[in-house]
């Protein structure tokens, strides 16, 4: 049967057709899709506008040019392994030429592409969308050719808009079992120095992982983290039970003033490594695992604390004061995790995952150096993450004794209660 729509809409149909059903009872699995065919649709319209640059003419436009190249003669499929797993894609084909259609993004002789040319488009035309040159320019270095500058534009401004959508959606529905906040140092702008991009995910009481906030924080001092906490509570976020941070003091205190009633848990990996940073080196791998193995073995939070104020004492007999003033600061707060299901502990004593998501930042973004302003750096940013964070599938599985719980933490422990300060903001 013969195509009379491009692949590309195709895709673009079940997009549509997705969207119009909604997420269901499987969100994670809907928001996958939809992930995987919006990647599928950025590669195919770039192909499909290649091929129609070297024809030299658009779908159905005739020319009466007896030399014109070749006649369209539908399309072969091939896979392509990419940051966000195997993707199918629609070559285009051709007759009554002396040579075959070879797309610049896709290298003949393997069955199985690996070059990742998903990433390429992230790392190249999402980023510089304000400049065409700049996109051109950064997508022949990643390896994809040359890219309209009409592809390359509306790549660039779905993108912008759906981060602006992504700024300003409503977070009444979002009920959050735990909070993370972390910030990544990034080249924002041509020159001068870098500067924070400030992020905030959580796992909701559904054991589902949502990324809620990624906004500039130059600094990122209490002001920048406050306007962040902020922002969330305008758009309607309730208080978290558990917010896990570092032990910045401009942090610590815009947390304290935009959730008063959730419970603070002191990142445990931050705190090792200021403590170690403090002893030498034959100290180090000792105090590392009486450090873990208090947390570890610990059954609540009196235990954990009693074994970590041992180690503060062998500290200070030893005469490594510092070390022992470190592990000491904000104790309390380095054990608040042992209150909630033990399964889940060891997740929720650290901004870990945060910082695995944020190395896929800087590790996508390496190949950019410096970018040219706000836009571009944020776009970027949200866009691996939303990848990274929102379609990970390895999220939280609450039994039905942890939902009691946590449910029971909530509203006998925590009351969801809002500063008029904050709200007024």
């Amino acid at each position: 049967m013969r195509r009379t729509v491009p692949p590309s809409a195709e895709i673009e149909a079940q997009i549509d057709q997705l969207l119009a059903v909604g997420v269901g009872e499987n969100p994670r699995e809907s928001l996958s899709e939809l992930a995987k065919l919006g990647a599928r649709l950025i590669i195919q319209r770039a192909v499909e506008e290649e091929f129609d640059a070297w024809l030299g003419r658009a779908r159905y436009e005739r020319r009466p040019d007896p030399q014109q190249r070749g006649l369209r003669n539908g399309y072969r499929p091939r896979k392509l392994q990419t940051a966000e797993g195997e993707l199918a894609v629609e070559i285009p084909q051709v007759r009554r030429v002396a040579e075959p259609f070879v797309s610049k993004l896709f290298p003949r002789g393997t069955k199985l592409l690996r070059t990742e040319p998903l990433r390429a488009m992230v790392i190249g035309a999402f980023v510089r969308g304000l400049s065409m040159r700049d996109v051109e320019s950064l997508c022949e270095q990643a390896g994809l050719g040359k890219l309209s500058k009409s592809t390359a534009s509306r790549i660039c401004t779905e993108l912008r808009e759906r981060f602006e959508a992504f700024k300003r959606r409503d977070l009444y529905e979002v009920r959050l079992a735990a909070l993370f906040l972390d910030a990544v140092f990034l080249s924002v702008r041509p020159d001068g120095p870098k500067e924070g991009v400030l992020v905030g995910w959580g796992f909701t009481d559904q054991g589902e992982r949502v990324l809620l906030s990624v906004m500039l924080g130059m600094r990122e001092s209490h002001e920048d983290w406050l306007e962040l906490g902020r922002d969330l509570i305008a758009r309607g976020l309730g208080a978290p039970l558990l917010v896990v941070a570092d032990g910045a003091p401009g942090l610590i205190k815009a947390v304290e003033q935009c959730w008063p009633a959730s419970d603070r848990q002191h990142c445990a990996v931050h705190r090792l490594r200021n403590l170690l940073a403090k002893l030498p080196e034959r100290e180090r791998e000792r105090v590392r695992g009486a450090y873990w193995q208090a947390l570890d073995e610990a059954t609540d939070e009196r235990k954990a604390k009693e074994r970590l104020e041992a180690l503060v004492d062998q500290l200070d007999v030893a005469g490594y004061t510092a070390a022992a003033r470190c592990l000491r600061n904000d104790l309390d707060a380095l054990v608040v995790h042992l209150r909630y299901p033990t399964r889940h502990r060891r997740r929720w004593r650290s901004t870990n995952l945060l910082e695995r998501s944020l190395g896929e930042v800087k590790r996508r973004t390496k190949v950019i150096g410096r970018f040219p302003g706000e836009t571009s750096c944020l776009t970027l940013v949200w866009a691996v993450l939303d990848l990274y964070i929102t379609n990970a599938t390895n999220g939280i599985k609450f039994t039905q004794l942890e939902r009691h719980t946590l449910k029971r933490m909530r509203y006998e422990g925590n009351q969801e209660t809002i500063p008029k300060e904050v709200s007024a903001a």
